[in-house]
Protein backbone atom coordinates (compact mmCIF):
# COMPACT_ATOMS: atom_id res chain seq x y z
CA UNK A 1 0.00 0.00 0.00
CA UNK A 2 1.43 3.41 -0.95
CA UNK A 3 1.97 5.85 1.89
CA UNK A 4 0.22 8.65 0.03
CA UNK A 5 -2.93 6.58 -0.27
CA UNK A 6 -2.86 5.28 3.32
CA UNK A 7 -5.75 7.50 4.40
CA UNK A 8 -7.95 5.99 1.68
CA UNK A 9 -7.94 2.63 3.48
CA UNK A 10 -9.18 1.54 6.88
CA UNK A 11 -6.62 1.28 9.68
CA UNK A 12 -8.26 -1.54 11.61
CA UNK A 13 -7.14 -4.35 9.31
CA UNK A 14 -10.48 -4.99 7.60
CA UNK A 15 -10.64 -6.29 4.04
CA UNK A 16 -13.27 -6.15 1.29
CA UNK A 17 -15.12 -9.02 -0.38
CA UNK A 18 -12.11 -9.68 -2.63
CA UNK A 19 -9.64 -9.98 0.26
CA UNK A 20 -7.98 -6.61 -0.42
CA UNK A 21 -7.57 -3.80 2.17
CA UNK A 22 -10.95 -2.09 2.59
CA UNK A 23 -11.27 1.38 1.07
CA UNK A 24 -13.11 3.87 3.26
CA UNK A 25 -15.18 5.46 0.49
CA UNK A 26 -16.33 2.24 -1.16
CA UNK A 27 -16.98 0.00 1.86
CA UNK A 28 -18.43 0.09 5.33
CA UNK A 29 -19.83 3.06 7.27
CA UNK A 30 -23.57 3.63 7.53
CA UNK A 31 -24.19 2.63 3.91
CA UNK A 32 -23.18 -0.92 4.73
CA UNK A 33 -24.44 -0.70 8.30
CA UNK A 34 -27.93 0.19 7.06
CA UNK A 35 -28.19 -3.16 5.25
CA UNK A 36 -27.40 -4.89 8.54
CA UNK A 37 -29.99 -2.81 10.45
CA UNK A 38 -32.75 -3.53 7.90
CA UNK A 39 -31.82 -7.22 7.91
CA UNK A 40 -32.04 -7.31 11.69
CA UNK A 41 -35.39 -5.50 11.72
CA UNK A 42 -36.94 -7.92 9.20
CA UNK A 43 -35.38 -10.99 10.83
CA UNK A 44 -36.68 -9.84 14.23
CA UNK A 45 -40.16 -9.36 12.76
CA UNK A 46 -40.03 -12.85 11.21
CA UNK A 47 -38.90 -14.58 14.39
CA UNK A 48 -41.01 -12.57 16.84
CA UNK A 49 -44.11 -13.32 14.74
CA UNK A 50 -43.72 -16.89 16.01
CA UNK A 51 -42.25 -16.10 19.41
CA UNK A 52 -44.84 -13.58 20.57
CA UNK A 53 -47.72 -16.04 20.85
CA UNK A 54 -45.82 -19.28 21.34
CA UNK A 55 -47.42 -19.74 24.76
CA UNK A 56 -50.90 -19.20 23.31
CA UNK A 57 -50.19 -21.60 20.41
CA UNK A 58 -48.97 -24.26 22.85
CA UNK A 59 -52.17 -23.90 24.90
CA UNK A 60 -54.82 -23.60 22.17
CA UNK A 61 -53.33 -25.78 19.40
CA UNK A 62 -51.12 -28.26 21.27
CA UNK A 63 -53.39 -28.45 24.32
CA UNK A 64 -50.71 -27.74 26.95
CA UNK A 65 -51.36 -26.35 30.45
CA UNK A 66 -50.18 -22.91 31.58
CA UNK A 67 -47.11 -24.31 33.37
CA UNK A 68 -46.25 -26.68 30.48
CA UNK A 69 -46.67 -23.90 27.91
CA UNK A 70 -44.41 -21.59 29.96
CA UNK A 71 -41.79 -24.34 30.21
CA UNK A 72 -42.02 -25.10 26.47
CA UNK A 73 -41.41 -21.43 25.74
CA UNK A 74 -38.61 -21.00 28.28
CA UNK A 75 -36.76 -24.13 27.09
CA UNK A 76 -37.11 -23.05 23.47
CA UNK A 77 -35.82 -19.56 24.25
CA UNK A 78 -32.97 -21.05 26.25
CA UNK A 79 -31.96 -23.19 23.27
CA UNK A 80 -32.23 -20.15 21.01
CA UNK A 81 -29.84 -18.17 23.15
CA UNK A 82 -27.40 -21.06 23.55
CA UNK A 83 -27.24 -21.22 19.75
CA UNK A 84 -25.70 -17.74 19.83
CA UNK A 85 -22.49 -19.32 21.15
CA UNK A 86 -22.51 -21.87 18.33
CA UNK A 87 -22.93 -19.14 15.71
CA UNK A 88 -20.26 -17.02 17.36
CA UNK A 89 -17.85 -19.96 17.37
CA UNK A 90 -18.30 -20.60 13.64
CA UNK A 91 -18.08 -16.89 12.88
CA UNK A 92 -14.78 -16.33 14.70
CA UNK A 93 -13.23 -19.66 13.76
CA UNK A 94 -14.06 -20.69 10.21
CA UNK A 95 -16.92 -19.05 8.31
CA UNK A 96 -16.46 -15.37 9.17
CA UNK A 97 -19.33 -13.04 10.11
CA UNK A 98 -20.87 -12.62 6.66
CA UNK A 99 -21.04 -16.27 5.63
CA UNK A 100 -22.35 -17.26 9.07
CA UNK A 101 -25.17 -14.73 8.67
CA UNK A 102 -26.10 -15.97 5.18
CA UNK A 103 -26.09 -19.67 6.14
CA UNK A 104 -28.16 -19.34 9.30
CA UNK A 105 -30.59 -16.81 7.85
CA UNK A 106 -31.27 -19.56 5.32
CA UNK A 107 -31.86 -22.03 8.19
CA UNK A 108 -34.31 -19.54 9.73
CA UNK A 109 -36.26 -19.34 6.46
CA UNK A 110 -36.41 -23.16 6.21
CA UNK A 111 -37.80 -23.37 9.75
CA UNK A 112 -40.45 -20.74 8.98
CA UNK A 113 -41.52 -22.54 5.78
CA UNK A 114 -41.82 -25.87 7.63
CA UNK A 115 -43.83 -24.29 10.47
CA UNK A 116 -46.16 -22.51 8.04
CA UNK A 117 -46.77 -25.63 5.95
CA UNK A 118 -47.35 -27.94 8.95
CA UNK A 119 -49.74 -25.46 10.56
CA UNK A 120 -51.62 -24.97 7.30
CA UNK A 121 -51.93 -28.66 6.45
CA UNK A 122 -52.68 -30.55 9.67
CA UNK A 123 -52.22 -28.61 12.96
CA UNK A 124 -55.53 -26.70 13.08
CA UNK A 125 -58.21 -29.33 13.55
CA UNK A 126 -61.16 -28.82 13.50
CA UNK A 127 -61.08 -26.00 10.98
CA UNK A 128 -61.40 -22.54 12.54
CA UNK A 129 -59.94 -23.51 15.93
CA UNK A 130 -56.99 -21.81 17.59
CA UNK A 131 -58.64 -18.69 18.94
CA UNK A 132 -58.49 -17.76 22.63
CA UNK A 133 -60.97 -20.09 24.33
CA UNK A 134 -61.42 -22.23 21.20
CA UNK A 135 -59.08 -25.21 21.63
CA UNK A 136 -57.99 -27.47 18.79
CA UNK A 137 -57.96 -31.26 18.90
CA UNK A 138 -54.78 -32.50 20.52
CA UNK A 139 -52.38 -33.34 17.65
CA UNK A 140 -50.66 -36.69 17.23
CA UNK A 141 -47.04 -37.22 18.27
CA UNK A 142 -45.89 -37.04 14.63
CA UNK A 143 -47.57 -33.65 14.19
CA UNK A 144 -46.11 -32.38 17.45
CA UNK A 145 -42.68 -33.62 16.32
CA UNK A 146 -42.94 -31.59 13.08
CA UNK A 147 -43.82 -28.55 15.16
CA UNK A 148 -40.81 -28.97 17.43
CA UNK A 149 -38.44 -29.57 14.48
CA UNK A 150 -39.60 -26.33 12.86
CA UNK A 151 -39.33 -24.15 15.97
CA UNK A 152 -35.90 -25.52 16.87
CA UNK A 153 -34.71 -24.79 13.34
CA UNK A 154 -35.93 -21.27 14.08
CA UNK A 155 -33.96 -21.28 17.33
CA UNK A 156 -30.81 -22.43 15.52
CA UNK A 157 -31.17 -19.91 12.68
CA UNK A 158 -32.16 -16.91 14.75
CA UNK A 159 -29.76 -17.65 17.62
CA UNK A 160 -26.68 -18.35 15.51
CA UNK A 161 -27.08 -15.27 13.33
CA UNK A 162 -27.46 -12.71 16.13
CA UNK A 163 -23.84 -12.30 17.39
CA UNK A 164 -22.43 -12.59 13.87
CA UNK A 165 -24.85 -10.01 12.44
CA UNK A 166 -24.29 -7.52 15.26
CA UNK A 167 -20.51 -7.91 14.94
CA UNK A 168 -20.68 -7.65 11.14
CA UNK A 169 -22.47 -4.32 11.56
CA UNK A 170 -19.91 -3.06 14.08
CA UNK A 171 -17.09 -4.12 11.72
CA UNK A 172 -18.30 -1.53 9.21
CA UNK A 173 -16.82 1.26 11.35
CA UNK A 174 -13.07 1.79 11.71
CA UNK A 175 -12.32 2.16 15.42
CA UNK A 176 -9.00 3.85 14.54
CA UNK A 177 -10.96 6.69 12.90
CA UNK A 178 -12.40 9.02 15.56
CA UNK A 179 -15.59 9.80 13.63
CA UNK A 180 -16.26 6.20 12.65
CA UNK A 181 -15.50 5.02 16.18
CA UNK A 182 -18.33 7.21 17.51
CA UNK A 183 -20.63 5.65 14.93
CA UNK A 184 -19.48 2.20 16.01
CA UNK A 185 -20.51 2.96 19.59
CA UNK A 186 -23.90 4.22 18.41
CA UNK A 187 -24.41 1.22 16.13
CA UNK A 188 -25.29 -1.18 18.97
CA UNK A 189 -28.01 1.20 20.17
CA UNK A 190 -29.53 1.50 16.69
CA UNK A 191 -29.18 -2.25 16.21
CA UNK A 192 -31.27 -2.83 19.33
CA UNK A 193 -33.78 -0.24 18.13
CA UNK A 194 -34.05 -2.07 14.76
CA UNK A 195 -34.63 -5.31 16.65
CA UNK A 196 -37.33 -3.63 18.72
CA UNK A 197 -39.09 -2.05 15.73
CA UNK A 198 -39.35 -5.44 14.03
CA UNK A 199 -40.57 -6.97 17.27
CA UNK A 200 -43.09 -4.15 17.77
CA UNK A 201 -44.76 -4.80 14.42
CA UNK A 202 -44.89 -8.52 15.15
CA UNK A 203 -46.22 -8.04 18.68
CA UNK A 204 -49.04 -5.77 17.52
CA UNK A 205 -50.10 -6.66 13.99
CA UNK A 206 -49.14 -10.34 13.85
CA UNK A 207 -50.15 -10.97 17.47
CA UNK A 208 -53.61 -9.54 16.72
CA UNK A 209 -53.94 -11.77 13.65
CA UNK A 210 -52.91 -14.83 15.69
CA UNK A 211 -55.40 -14.05 18.45
CA UNK A 212 -58.10 -14.22 15.80
CA UNK A 213 -56.97 -17.79 15.13
CA UNK A 214 -55.35 -16.93 11.77
CA UNK A 215 -52.09 -18.66 12.56
CA UNK A 216 -51.41 -19.69 8.96
CA UNK A 217 -51.58 -16.10 7.67
CA UNK A 218 -49.33 -14.81 10.47
CA UNK A 219 -46.73 -17.54 9.94
CA UNK A 220 -46.57 -16.96 6.17
CA UNK A 221 -46.10 -13.23 6.75
CA UNK A 222 -43.19 -14.11 9.06
CA UNK A 223 -41.78 -16.35 6.34
CA UNK A 224 -41.96 -13.54 3.78
CA UNK A 225 -40.11 -11.21 6.16
CA UNK A 226 -37.43 -13.86 6.67
CA UNK A 227 -36.91 -14.12 2.89
CA UNK A 228 -36.72 -10.31 2.58
CA UNK A 229 -34.16 -10.20 5.41
CA UNK A 230 -31.97 -12.66 3.51
CA UNK A 231 -32.35 -10.54 0.36
CA UNK A 232 -31.27 -7.33 2.10
CA UNK A 233 -28.30 -9.11 3.69
CA UNK A 234 -27.13 -10.30 0.26
CA UNK A 235 -27.69 -6.84 -1.26
CA UNK A 236 -24.86 -5.34 0.77
CA UNK A 237 -22.32 -8.04 -0.14
CA UNK A 238 -19.97 -5.79 -2.10
CA UNK A 239 -20.00 -3.02 0.54
CA UNK A 240 -19.19 -5.01 3.67
CA UNK A 241 -15.86 -4.87 5.48
CA UNK A 242 -14.57 -8.16 6.82
CA UNK A 243 -12.10 -9.56 9.33
CA UNK A 244 -10.37 -12.85 8.60
CA UNK A 245 -11.42 -15.71 10.93
CA UNK A 246 -8.76 -16.33 13.58
CA UNK A 247 -9.05 -20.09 13.94
CA UNK A 248 -10.61 -22.30 16.58
CA UNK A 249 -10.70 -20.47 19.94
CA UNK A 250 -11.49 -23.71 21.77
CA UNK A 251 -8.22 -25.27 20.59
CA UNK A 252 -6.33 -22.10 21.59
CA UNK A 253 -7.88 -22.25 25.06
CA UNK A 254 -7.10 -25.97 25.36
CA UNK A 255 -3.49 -25.33 24.31
CA UNK A 256 -3.08 -22.90 27.20
CA UNK A 257 -4.52 -25.41 29.68
CA UNK A 258 -2.42 -28.32 28.37
CA UNK A 259 0.79 -26.26 28.28
CA UNK A 260 0.06 -25.00 31.78
CA UNK A 261 -0.47 -28.54 33.14
CA UNK A 262 2.72 -29.80 31.46
CA UNK A 263 4.71 -27.05 33.19
CA UNK A 264 3.00 -27.45 36.54
CA UNK A 265 6.31 -27.53 38.42
CA UNK A 266 7.86 -24.64 36.49
CA UNK A 267 8.28 -21.41 38.46
CA UNK A 268 6.50 -18.37 37.05
CA UNK A 269 8.80 -15.31 36.76
CA UNK A 270 7.84 -12.18 38.66
CA UNK A 271 5.97 -9.47 36.72
CA UNK A 272 5.81 -11.71 33.65
CA UNK A 273 9.44 -11.16 32.74
CA UNK A 274 10.83 -13.54 30.12
CA UNK A 275 7.45 -14.88 28.93
CA UNK A 276 7.16 -15.74 25.26
CA UNK A 277 5.33 -13.48 22.81
CA UNK A 278 5.35 -14.47 19.14
CA UNK A 279 3.94 -12.95 15.99
CA UNK A 280 0.14 -12.69 15.85
CA UNK A 281 -1.12 -11.85 12.38
CA UNK A 282 -4.78 -12.16 13.30
CA UNK A 283 -5.14 -9.94 16.37
CA UNK A 284 -3.43 -7.30 18.42
CA UNK A 285 -1.02 -8.15 21.21
CA UNK A 286 -2.39 -8.11 24.77
CA UNK A 287 0.06 -7.06 27.51
CA UNK A 288 0.67 -9.39 30.44
CA UNK A 289 -1.56 -9.03 33.52
CA UNK A 290 -0.93 -10.26 37.05
CA UNK A 291 -4.14 -12.19 37.77
CA UNK A 292 -4.63 -15.93 37.10
CA UNK A 293 -0.85 -16.32 37.48
CA UNK A 294 -1.00 -20.12 37.26
CA UNK A 295 -1.91 -19.75 33.56
CA UNK A 296 1.35 -17.86 32.89
CA UNK A 297 3.20 -21.20 32.98
CA UNK A 298 1.92 -21.82 29.45
CA UNK A 299 4.12 -18.94 28.20
CA UNK A 300 7.23 -19.80 30.23
CA UNK A 301 10.09 -20.87 27.96
CA UNK A 302 11.91 -24.02 29.00
CA UNK A 303 15.41 -24.88 27.75
CA UNK A 304 13.98 -27.07 24.99
CA UNK A 305 11.71 -24.20 23.89
CA UNK A 306 14.68 -21.81 23.76
CA UNK A 307 16.72 -24.26 21.68
CA UNK A 308 13.85 -24.68 19.22
CA UNK A 309 13.35 -20.91 18.94
CA UNK A 310 17.06 -20.39 18.31
CA UNK A 311 16.79 -22.46 15.12
CA UNK A 312 15.82 -20.12 12.29
CA UNK A 313 12.45 -20.86 10.77
CA UNK A 314 11.29 -23.07 13.65
CA UNK A 315 8.12 -22.23 15.57
CA UNK A 316 7.22 -23.67 18.98
CA UNK A 317 4.62 -26.38 19.47
CA UNK A 318 1.52 -24.47 20.71
CA UNK A 319 0.66 -27.41 22.99
CA UNK A 320 4.02 -26.87 24.76
CA UNK A 321 4.52 -23.09 24.54
CA UNK A 322 1.83 -20.43 24.13
CA UNK A 323 2.17 -16.70 23.56
CA UNK A 324 1.32 -14.16 26.26
CA UNK A 325 -1.53 -12.90 24.07
CA UNK A 326 -2.97 -16.42 23.87
CA UNK A 327 -2.82 -16.75 27.66
CA UNK A 328 -4.37 -13.32 28.11
CA UNK A 329 -7.27 -14.32 25.82
CA UNK A 330 -8.16 -17.06 28.28
CA UNK A 331 -7.83 -14.62 31.18
CA UNK A 332 -10.17 -12.14 29.45
CA UNK A 333 -12.88 -14.77 29.09
CA UNK A 334 -12.44 -15.91 32.70
CA UNK A 335 -12.84 -12.32 33.90
CA UNK A 336 -16.07 -11.96 31.95
CA UNK A 337 -17.69 -15.14 33.27
CA UNK A 338 -18.79 -13.73 36.68
CA UNK A 339 -20.37 -10.71 34.96
CA UNK A 340 -22.02 -13.02 32.44
CA UNK A 341 -23.39 -15.24 35.18
CA UNK A 342 -24.78 -12.31 37.16
CA UNK A 343 -26.83 -11.08 34.19
CA UNK A 344 -28.63 -14.41 33.83
CA UNK A 345 -31.10 -13.90 36.67
CA UNK A 346 -32.07 -10.49 35.26
CA UNK A 347 -32.64 -12.25 31.93
CA UNK A 348 -35.16 -14.44 33.72
CA UNK A 349 -37.30 -11.31 34.11
CA UNK A 350 -37.28 -10.65 30.36
CA UNK A 351 -38.33 -14.24 29.62
CA UNK A 352 -41.39 -13.77 31.81
CA UNK A 353 -42.53 -10.86 29.64
CA UNK A 354 -43.47 -13.30 26.87
CA UNK A 355 -44.69 -16.11 29.11
CA UNK A 356 -46.14 -15.28 32.54
CA UNK A 357 -46.96 -11.66 31.68
CA UNK A 358 -48.97 -12.87 28.67
CA UNK A 359 -50.72 -15.52 30.77
CA UNK A 360 -51.54 -12.85 33.36
CA UNK A 361 -52.96 -10.60 30.63
CA UNK A 362 -55.05 -13.45 29.22
CA UNK A 363 -56.79 -13.69 32.60
CA UNK A 364 -57.65 -9.96 32.70
CA UNK A 365 -60.33 -7.83 31.04
CA UNK A 366 -59.01 -7.25 27.52
CA UNK A 367 -61.96 -5.09 26.42
CA UNK A 368 -60.84 -1.56 25.53
CA UNK A 369 -63.99 -0.34 23.82
CA UNK A 370 -67.34 -1.77 22.89
CA UNK A 371 -66.05 -3.67 19.88
CA UNK A 372 -62.30 -3.91 20.48
CA UNK A 373 -60.29 -6.32 22.60
CA UNK A 374 -56.52 -5.95 22.97
CA UNK A 375 -54.46 -9.10 22.44
CA UNK A 376 -52.55 -9.96 25.67
CA UNK A 377 -49.34 -10.57 23.70
CA UNK A 378 -49.69 -7.11 22.11
CA UNK A 379 -49.11 -5.55 25.52
CA UNK A 380 -45.41 -6.26 24.99
CA UNK A 381 -45.56 -3.29 22.60
CA UNK A 382 -45.27 -1.07 25.69
CA UNK A 383 -42.05 -2.88 26.58
CA UNK A 384 -40.63 -2.33 23.09
CA UNK A 385 -41.78 1.29 22.78
CA UNK A 386 -40.32 2.22 26.16
CA UNK A 387 -37.02 0.48 25.30
CA UNK A 388 -36.64 2.16 21.90
CA UNK A 389 -37.81 5.55 23.17
CA UNK A 390 -35.34 5.51 26.04
CA UNK A 391 -32.42 4.44 23.81
CA UNK A 392 -33.10 7.17 21.23
CA UNK A 393 -33.90 9.92 23.73
CA UNK A 394 -31.00 9.17 26.12
CA UNK A 395 -28.28 10.81 24.01
CA UNK A 396 -30.51 13.04 21.88
CA UNK A 397 -32.76 14.54 24.59
CA UNK A 398 -31.95 13.46 28.16
CA UNK A 399 -28.19 14.21 28.17
CA UNK A 400 -28.46 17.57 26.26
CA UNK A 401 -31.33 18.66 28.53
CA UNK A 402 -29.29 17.75 31.61
CA UNK A 403 -26.32 19.78 30.34
CA UNK A 404 -28.59 22.74 29.63
CA UNK A 405 -30.11 22.66 33.11
CA UNK A 406 -26.98 22.10 35.22
CA UNK A 407 -24.62 23.81 32.72
CA UNK A 408 -21.94 21.13 32.91
CA UNK A 409 -21.07 17.87 31.21
CA UNK A 410 -22.63 14.89 33.01
CA UNK A 411 -20.56 11.94 34.11
CA UNK A 412 -21.84 9.26 31.77
CA UNK A 413 -22.39 5.91 33.59
CA UNK A 414 -20.04 3.14 32.50
CA UNK A 415 -21.35 -0.05 30.90
CA UNK A 416 -21.22 -1.93 34.21
CA UNK A 417 -22.99 0.88 36.05
CA UNK A 418 -25.76 0.91 33.42
CA UNK A 419 -26.19 -2.86 33.79
CA UNK A 420 -26.52 -2.44 37.56
CA UNK A 421 -29.11 0.33 37.15
CA UNK A 422 -31.08 -1.89 34.77
CA UNK A 423 -31.05 -4.77 37.23
CA UNK A 424 -32.37 -2.46 39.95
CA UNK A 425 -35.24 -1.37 37.69
CA UNK A 426 -36.03 -5.01 36.88
CA UNK A 427 -36.54 -5.64 40.60
CA UNK A 428 -39.13 -2.84 40.67
CA UNK A 429 -40.83 -4.28 37.55
CA UNK A 430 -41.30 -7.67 39.25
CA UNK A 431 -42.75 -5.99 42.35
CA UNK A 432 -45.15 -4.05 40.10
CA UNK A 433 -46.21 -7.28 38.35
CA UNK A 434 -46.86 -8.91 41.72
CA UNK A 435 -49.01 -6.00 42.92
CA UNK A 436 -51.03 -6.03 39.70
CA UNK A 437 -51.62 -9.77 40.14
CA UNK A 438 -52.90 -9.18 43.68
CA UNK A 439 -55.37 -6.60 42.38
CA UNK A 440 -56.35 -8.94 39.54
CA UNK A 441 -57.21 -11.67 42.05
CA UNK A 442 -59.37 -9.23 44.03
CA UNK A 443 -61.51 -8.60 40.97
CA UNK A 444 -61.51 -12.22 39.77
CA UNK A 445 -64.81 -13.65 38.54
CA UNK A 446 -66.13 -17.18 39.00
CA UNK A 447 -64.45 -18.34 35.77
CA UNK A 448 -60.84 -17.96 34.71
CA UNK A 449 -60.66 -14.20 34.16
CA UNK A 450 -60.86 -10.95 36.12
CA UNK A 451 -62.68 -7.64 35.72
CA UNK A 452 -59.40 -5.75 36.18
CA UNK A 453 -58.39 -4.04 32.93
CA UNK A 454 -55.34 -5.34 31.10
CA UNK A 455 -54.11 -1.73 30.88
CA UNK A 456 -52.94 -2.09 34.49
CA UNK A 457 -50.05 -4.12 33.06
CA UNK A 458 -48.58 -1.05 31.33
CA UNK A 459 -46.31 0.03 34.26
CA UNK A 460 -44.62 -3.37 34.57
CA UNK A 461 -44.04 -3.55 30.79
CA UNK A 462 -42.59 -0.01 30.71
CA UNK A 463 -40.27 -0.77 33.65
CA UNK A 464 -39.04 -3.94 31.96
CA UNK A 465 -38.47 -1.96 28.76
CA UNK A 466 -36.33 0.67 30.47
CA UNK A 467 -34.46 -2.11 32.27
CA UNK A 468 -33.73 -3.77 28.91
CA UNK A 469 -32.47 -0.46 27.48
CA UNK A 470 -29.97 -0.20 30.31
CA UNK A 471 -28.89 -3.84 30.46
CA UNK A 472 -28.79 -5.20 26.91
CA UNK A 473 -27.13 -2.30 25.07
CA UNK A 474 -24.58 -1.84 27.87
CA UNK A 475 -23.96 -5.60 27.89
CA UNK A 476 -23.25 -5.67 24.16
CA UNK A 477 -20.93 -2.66 24.35
CA UNK A 478 -19.13 -4.07 27.38
CA UNK A 479 -18.54 -7.56 26.02
CA UNK A 480 -17.55 -6.22 22.58
CA UNK A 481 -14.95 -3.93 24.18
CA UNK A 482 -13.60 -6.42 26.72
CA UNK A 483 -13.02 -9.37 24.39
CA UNK A 484 -9.85 -9.86 22.26
CA UNK A 485 -9.92 -9.20 18.50
CA UNK A 486 -10.17 -12.84 17.47
CA UNK A 487 -13.18 -13.48 19.73
CA UNK A 488 -15.48 -10.53 18.96
CA UNK A 489 -18.48 -12.64 17.86
CA UNK A 490 -17.89 -14.99 20.78
CA UNK A 491 -17.96 -11.99 23.12
CA UNK A 492 -21.34 -10.86 21.83
CA UNK A 493 -22.52 -14.47 21.77
CA UNK A 494 -21.54 -14.85 25.40
CA UNK A 495 -23.45 -11.67 26.21
CA UNK A 496 -26.56 -12.78 24.34
CA UNK A 497 -26.40 -16.31 25.75
CA UNK A 498 -26.89 -14.96 29.27
CA UNK A 499 -30.56 -14.96 28.28
CA UNK A 500 -30.23 -18.71 27.69
CA UNK A 501 -29.31 -19.48 31.26
CA UNK A 502 -32.05 -17.07 32.36
CA UNK A 503 -34.59 -19.00 30.28
CA UNK A 504 -33.48 -22.36 31.65
CA UNK A 505 -33.39 -20.91 35.15
CA UNK A 506 -36.95 -19.66 34.74
CA UNK A 507 -38.03 -23.15 33.59
CA UNK A 508 -36.35 -24.78 36.60
CA UNK A 509 -37.79 -22.29 39.08
CA UNK A 510 -41.32 -22.65 37.66
CA UNK A 511 -41.05 -26.46 37.86
CA UNK A 512 -39.68 -26.39 41.42
CA UNK A 513 -42.26 -23.86 42.58
CA UNK A 514 -45.11 -25.89 41.09
CA UNK A 515 -43.78 -29.09 42.68
CA UNK A 516 -43.59 -27.61 46.18
CA UNK A 517 -46.77 -25.52 46.00
CA UNK A 518 -49.06 -28.17 44.49
CA UNK A 519 -48.72 -30.72 47.30
CA UNK A 520 -51.63 -31.98 49.41
CA UNK A 521 -54.20 -31.24 46.72
CA UNK A 522 -53.21 -27.58 46.34
CA UNK A 523 -53.42 -26.01 42.88
CA UNK A 524 -49.96 -24.43 43.09
CA UNK A 525 -48.88 -20.85 42.37
CA UNK A 526 -49.33 -21.10 38.58
CA UNK A 527 -52.27 -23.44 37.90
CA UNK A 528 -54.28 -23.71 34.67
CA UNK A 529 -56.85 -21.35 36.22
CA UNK A 530 -54.81 -18.42 37.54
CA UNK A 531 -57.72 -17.38 39.76
CA UNK A 532 -57.03 -20.49 41.84
CA UNK A 533 -53.30 -19.76 42.20
CA UNK A 534 -50.87 -17.14 43.52
CA UNK A 535 -48.73 -16.00 40.63
CA UNK A 536 -48.11 -12.78 42.58
CA UNK A 537 -45.89 -14.77 44.94
CA UNK A 538 -43.84 -16.02 41.99
CA UNK A 539 -43.29 -12.42 40.82
CA UNK A 540 -42.21 -11.39 44.32
CA UNK A 541 -39.86 -14.39 44.48
CA UNK A 542 -38.33 -13.27 41.15
CA UNK A 543 -37.81 -9.78 42.59
CA UNK A 544 -35.97 -11.20 45.60
CA UNK A 545 -33.74 -13.38 43.39
CA UNK A 546 -32.81 -10.43 41.15
CA UNK A 547 -32.10 -8.26 44.21
CA UNK A 548 -29.66 -10.87 45.57
CA UNK A 549 -28.13 -11.17 42.10
CA UNK A 550 -27.66 -7.38 41.97
CA UNK A 551 -25.60 -7.50 45.17
CA UNK A 552 -23.42 -10.23 43.66
CA UNK A 553 -23.09 -8.26 40.42
CA UNK A 554 -21.91 -5.10 42.23
CA UNK A 555 -19.22 -7.15 43.99
CA UNK A 556 -18.00 -8.71 40.71
CA UNK A 557 -18.12 -5.40 38.83
CA UNK A 558 -16.06 -3.67 41.53
CA UNK A 559 -13.27 -6.25 41.10
CA UNK A 560 -13.33 -6.39 37.29
CA UNK A 561 -10.12 -5.43 35.41
CA UNK A 562 -10.51 -4.00 31.90
CA UNK A 563 -8.56 -5.37 28.94
CA UNK A 564 -5.62 -3.41 27.50
CA UNK A 565 -4.67 -4.08 23.88
CA UNK A 566 -1.82 -2.88 21.72
CA UNK A 567 -2.59 0.03 19.38
CA UNK A 568 -3.10 -1.11 15.81
CA UNK A 569 -0.33 1.18 14.56
CA UNK A 570 2.06 -0.75 16.78
CA UNK A 571 1.06 -4.09 15.29
CA UNK A 572 2.93 -3.37 12.06
CA UNK A 573 6.10 -2.54 14.00
CA UNK A 574 6.32 -5.73 16.07
CA UNK A 575 8.99 -8.28 15.27
CA UNK A 576 8.36 -11.92 14.46
CA UNK A 577 9.04 -12.96 18.04
CA UNK A 578 9.92 -10.98 21.12
CA UNK A 579 10.61 -11.51 24.79
CA UNK A 580 8.82 -9.37 27.35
Amino acid sequence: METGNADAYTKDGTIDIYGKPAMKEKTGRWRAGSFVLVTEGLAALAFTGVEVNMVLFAKTVLGQSNADAANTFSTWMGTLNMCTLFGAFLSDSYLGRYLTCVVFQGVLVIGLVLLSLSTQEFMLEPKGCGKIGDLCNKPSQAKVASFYISIYLLALGSGAIEPALATLGADQFDEEDSDENKSKTAFFSYYYVALNIGSLIAETVLAYIENLGKWVLAFWVSTLCGVLALGFLLSGTCRYRHYKPCGNPISRFCQVVVACVRKFEVNVPLNGEGLYEGENECARTIPHTGDFKYLDRAAVMTNSDKILLSIKGQSPNPWHLCTVTQVEEVKCVLRLLPIWFCTTVASMVFVQVLSLFVEQGSAMNTKISKNFHIAPASMTAFDIISTSTFIISYEKIIVPLYIKLVKKEPRIPSELQRIGIGMGISVVSMVAAGLVEQFRLRYADEGETSDLSILWQIPQYVLVGVSEAFIYVAQWEFFASQIPDGLKSLGLGLSMSSSALGSFLCTIIVAVVMKFTSKNGEKGWIPANLNEGHMDRFFFLSAVLVAFDLVLFVTCAHRFKCIKQEKREQVKETSDSTLI
